[in-house]
């Protein structure tokens, strides 16, 4: 990932902790290349997962700003060799009895999976890394079969034992 950094942002699960942590990037000029939130294993925190293209001083600013702000409990930067990544996407794409079979052999090639069939057309979902999901759409896109899609952004978490535990401190075991 060029530039890019994944911040992991405990915050608790407030109304409008969402809108401050963003209006906070957008107030400061970053913008956010993804944006991934959703409640932990204790349902009063909430884990935002937040892919900005930043050097290290700015990161380093952002993460100051967003730490100063009443809601947030923690903020780590997701070390990109240490953390697994992942996102999902939907893909509609329009079919014939023609491309129907091949557009399967490059769903069972890149492991997705059609979760809705009908007659003209194919819903599939791909979970991978950022470049598996580009690569996929892709393709579909030079076979000019593609009527929509949607993607999650990233989602992470670091690798081993490290966490961000339930009582708001980063450990190490």
């Amino acid at each position: 990932m060029e530039n890019k950094r994944v911040l992991s942002i405990l915050v608790e699960n407030n109304p409008g902790v969402l809108a401050r942590v963003s209006s906070l990037f957008s107030r400061r000029g970053f913008n956010i290349d993804s944006l991934t939130v959703g409640e932990t294993q204790d349902p009063r925190i909430s884990r935002m997962t937040v892919t900005v293209t930043a050097d290290q001083q700015i990161l380093e600013q952002i993460k100051k700003q967003v730490n100063k702000l009443v809601d947030v409990i923690k903020v780590i930067e997701l070390p990109v060799s240490r953390s697994v990544f992942r996102e999902i996407a939907l893909v509609k794409v329009e079919t014939t009895p023609q491309t129907r079979s091949e557009i399967i052999q490059f769903v069972d090639i890149f492991r997705g999976k059609i979760v809705d069939v009908c007659a003209q057309s194919l819903i599939i979902e791909l979970t991978g890394d950022t470049d598996k999901v580009k690569e996929f759409i892709n393709l579909l896109d030079t076979y000019g079969v593609i009527k929509e899609f949607v993607r999650t952004g990233i989602t992470a978490l670091e690798r081993g034992s490290k966490q961000i535990d339930q009582y708001n401190k980063f450990e190490e075991d």
